[in-house]
């Protein structure tokens, strides 16, 4: 086993040991994947204040998120078909952020289910939904986590159509991949992954097969996904759902000033600075420049995370000296599980709090809730010039 020392170091080993589509899956944006990039460059933009004589001793990155104790602001975002980058991804993710103190988000299109998400973890962990067309789902599968006992609903308000992947196309994106030639050789190539793949049968989106009339088989929900994505989600569809949920409500793909305090008006317990990983509308800006406008427009109305190139636990730190409560970590983690299943998530987040830890001392700091902009050397042009 190579010494991880980053998650670049895993992320070279989940390259080398996962199909070649669900790779791509991974790592990959809409278009030219513009937006994709500048999420992880931009924090190459900034740079830290360094202090020196100043007592390092007993620092601590425990916070909270949304009123829930973390062991750092760092919550596992949803990711979709996780149970595709290692087989049973979602449950091992999800088993690895309950023992390490963080939260996780298990996505609308997971492979696991809510169901086997919960029969495998003692502790609550949270839902992300995508809001459907077919309304009789988007409330059954509300009511599935409620008893499932989930703790936080996070609805993502950034997919009302899918934004056009050119990779996911050119591969032929299906879960589980379909059997032909080229896909045979290369799953030849990756023995463990296939080893372990053919040992479960959680291999397709199982929130979804089962539970919707008439979708049985891949064909079936195929058809059905892509149909469904409801692009008539606006504030009153989602002030339905914050009803019928009742219960810790964020709302995830805020990437303007106005939908900001749109957001928080509607009482959402935290909102997410984010563009989707740069998935969706190419030739946007990065949740990193984007997150101190949303902070100055949002005040102390809600807290607000960010999500997107967070690859570091310097990257973390950044974010939370802009004025973010919390952030979230997607392809961060899922380069460990790809790497590595369940203990490459734990090696990620360890990676991500010994950064975080070992930078605090060097900025002076003891405490990560008292990280802030005065931690950070920012340049003027650094928000652009938008007009």
């Amino acid at each position: 086993m190579p010494v991880i020392t980053c998650i670049d170091d895993l992320k070279k080993l989940h390259r080398k040991r996962t199909p070649k589509m669900f790779w791509d899956y991974c790592e990959s944006g809409s278009y030219t994947e513009q937006t994709f990039r500048d999420n992880v460059s931009d924090f190459g933009k900034l740079r830290f204040r360094q202090r020196v004589a100043v007592d390092m001793t007993g620092r601590t990155t425990e916070s909270t998120m949304a009123g829930f104790p973390v062991a750092m602001p760092v919550a596992l975002a949803p990711v979709g078909s996780c149970g595709m980058q290692w087989p049973d991804g979602e449950i091992l993710a999800a088993r690895a952020a309950e023992k390490f103190g963080v939260p996780f988000t298990l996505s609308t299109m997971s492979i696991c289910s809510i169901e086997d998400v919960a029969a495998h973890t003692s502790k609550p962990f949270w839902f992300q939904l995508y809001v459907m067309r077919d309304e009789d789902f988007v409330d059954a599968i509300i009511e599935r986590a409620k008893k499932a006992k989930c703790s936080a609903l996070v609805l993502t308000l950034d997919l009302q159509i899918l934004g056009q992947r050119h990779k996911d196309l050119k591969n032929g994106l299906t879960s589980p991949p379909k059997l032909t030639i080229p896909n045979i050789l290369n799953m030849a190539t990756k023995p463990a992954w296939s080893l372990a793949m053919a040992q479960t049968p959680r291999r397709q989106f199982r929130n979804i097969v089962g539970h919707v009339k008439g979708v049985q088989k891949l064909s079936d929900l195929t058809a059905w996904a892509n149909e469904q994505f409801d692009p008539k989600l606006d504030w009153g569809k989602v002030a339905r759902i914050r009803d019928q949920w009742g219960g810790k409500f964020i709302l995830k793909g805020i990437l303007d000033e106005e939908d900001a305090r749109r957001a928080a008006d509607f009482g959402a317990d935290a909102i997410v600075v984010s563009n989707h990983g740069g998935r969706q509308l190419d030739g946007a800006v990065s949740s990193i420049s984007m997150l101190p406008r949303v902070v100055r427009a949002v005040g102390d109305q809600t807290e607000v995370w960010m999500d997107g190139g967070i690859r570091s636990g310097q990257d973390v730190l950044k974010a939370l000296a802009l004025g973010a409560k919390g952030t979230m970590i997607g392809r961060a983690f899922v380069h460990g599980l790809g790497a590595m299943g369940g203990p490459g998530v734990t090696k990620a987040l360890e990676v991500i709090r010994k950064e975080m830890d070992v930078t605090m001392a060097l900025l002076g700091e003891r405490k990560v809730t008292e990280i802030g902009r005065h931690n950070l050397l920012v340049p003027k042009d650094f928000e652009g010039d938008w007009a």
